[in-house]
This record gives structure tokens, sequence and C-alpha cells, in this order.
């Protein structure tokens, strides 16, 4: 995809329904409304995805990103969050009446209460966003850049349009994709999940957002790792004693690396903290943990080749927002 028309983009990470740092940084970043719409006279802004859930302003946060992409002032690729809603909103076609594509346990009710509860006066919006989601960009690739969620794998994705021809989800992808053992299922996953390990002897963390979890998050540009602590990527550490614990052959096939000599890739999806900065010079994460009085950030990307700190912007939470 050709993406030289526009100065430069602006790529900005998981929203969360954090509304009012949404409209403080696209203004900081030089956006300003137009009939209504922000907009930059040179530049493009680029969500990667999961603006809904978690916060207090998950509808406002939707209105503007949704406006934006509609008038081509933005673009947005599928978050898992996006998925989830979409999945635990729509009956699944192949099965009983009131089934789901998403099972609706406490869990899963869990993930996406503030979702259903901000939009529950509000179901025509809803439905809109909810036909949004089935169509949006699973990824994007620029002839400098590329934007996924959670993980950029090559080989999935070239699957993926060997097999559909494009980039999007679709109504019929995300109900096949409920199926892990689909084609459908193992690219979506990977690409909006990314890669993770299953902790072994049946060990559990308690993640920051109160959720017991057996597996953990990883790298998907890990060179030669040993070790768990080579390969973990997400806030919850291991328990201690598992952080020299050697990758077995299985682990190892699991994992993927994306090479230093590749174009620059974008995401979110990981709840980093602290100072933003490039996680290798062509790997940008941009989730800083916004809903969890974190940072809602931003990369000003002028097609460099190698990504640099000082090209990163960012708002910090207000917790009394």
């Amino acid at each position: 995809m050709s993406n030289k028309q526009y100065e430069g983009y602006d790529l900005i990470g998981d929203v969360h329904g954090c509304g009012h740092a949404l409209v403080q940084l696209l203004e900081k970043l030089g956006y300003t409304k137009k009939l209504g719409i922000y907009h930059h006279p040179r530049r493009q802004a680029i969500f990667v995805g999961d603006v809904v859930d978690r916060g207090p302003r998950i509808r406002e946060s939707l209105a503007i990103v949704y406006n934006m992409v509609q008038s081509g002032y933005a673009q947005m690729v599928i978050g898992n969050h996006e998925y989830n809603v979409y999945c635990h909103a729509t009956p699944d076609p192949k099965r009983k009446a009131m089934a789901y594509l998403r099972e609706h346990n406490p869990h899963n009710d869990r993930l996406v209460a503030e979702t259903f509860e901000q939009f529950s006066n509000y179901p025509g919006e809803l439905k809109e966003y909810l036909e949004w989601f089935s169509h949006l960009p699973l990824f994007l690739e620029f002839d400098d850049f590329r934007v996924v969620h959670a993980c950029w794998d090559q080989h999935y994705i070239n699957e993926y349009l060997n097999q559909f021809g494009h980039n999007r989800v679709t109504p019929e992808i995300i109900a096949d994709s409920i199926d892990s053992q689909t084609l459908e299922g193992r690219v979506l996953d990977r690409l909006m999940r990314g890669t993770s390990i299953k902790l072994p002897n049946n060990e559990k963390i308690v993640s920051r957002d109160g959720y017991e979890r057996r597996i953990f998050r990883t790298k998907f540009w890990a060179q030669n790792p040993k070790t768990y602590s080579d390969v973990v990527y997400q806030p919850d550490p291991l328990p201690e004693h598992l952080e020299k614990w050697v990758l077995n052959q299985a682990e190892q096939d699991v994992l993927i690396s994306y090479p230093e000599s590749e174009k620059p890739v974008f995401f979110g999806h990981y709840w980093l903290q602290g100072r933003p900065e490039p996680v290798r010079p062509n790997i940008g994460c941009l989730d800083y943990s916004a809903v969890k009085y974190g940072r809602l950030v931003a990369y000003r990307y002028n097609y460099e080749s190698r990504l640099h700190a000082s090209q990163y912007v960012w708002v910090y939470i207000d917790p009394a927002e």
C-alpha cells in the first residue's frame, strides 16, 4: 500500500475507553475539529485497535475514532477487544438459537461489561459499530511500515492473503475463527493476541486486572532465546522460580522472530509501563496501560527506517476522569 500521500502518520495505542485522554492526545498531535471530526491537514492517524472495554468513555472514544475513519482522516486495525465485543453480541449461525460466537460466562461477560453497559441506551449505535468491527482490517502493510494489533507473523499473513485475497475480517471469517483449528482461528488468534506459552506444572499468574492466567505472553521477535525470561513480554512478572526455566523444544516451536532487517512494525496489546521507547529499532509497541492510569501513546512516523524515542508523544491518564 502506497503511503506517501501524507507528510507522515500518527500511530495511536490502545484507547480502552479513555475518551478525554484521546482528545488531549489528538490535540497535542495537532489535530483539530472540522465539522465535529478530528483531522490533520497533512497527516493521518492509525489506531492499533482496542478502543473498547474497561474505560469510562467507550462510547465517546468509538465516536471519535469511527468518524475519523469514515471521513478518511484515520485508519484502524481490529483488536482482540473489538473482536470479543462482536462475538459476544453475535449469534452463532452454526449452532442452536441464542448461542453466541463467544460463550456467555462470568469471565467473558466481565471483559465486555463496560462496553455493553455504556451502550445500553444506544442499541442502534452499538449495532452500527458491530457491523464496522466485522469489516475492519486485520493488518495494514504500507511501503515503509506495518501495523497489527498484537503480532506480525508473515507466515500466517501470507496464508490469509492467499486464502482470502484481502487484509480484512468479514462476518463469515469471524464466525469460522471460533474454531481454533481453522486457518481463520489460527491467524486471528496469532495477529490479535500474539504468541504465548503455557506455564509448567499447572502454575498460574494473578494479573494486574485480577485474572488468573496459566499462560504468559511472549515476544514475537526474540532471537535465540533460551529461557522464559528471554521471551516474556507482559506487565505481570513470572513467578521468580520460573524466570530461568529453560524453554523446551515444543515451546521453542511456538515462538517466531521479526528480523531487524524488516520494515518497522507498530502494535499495541501488551500493557507496557514507563517511558515509551522503541522495543527494537524497527519495533514499536504503543500500549502503555492507558486505562490503568498509565499513558495514552502515539508515535509520529515520518517514513524513517529506524524508530526513535523522540518520536513518541503521550498524555498521562487522570484518575479523576
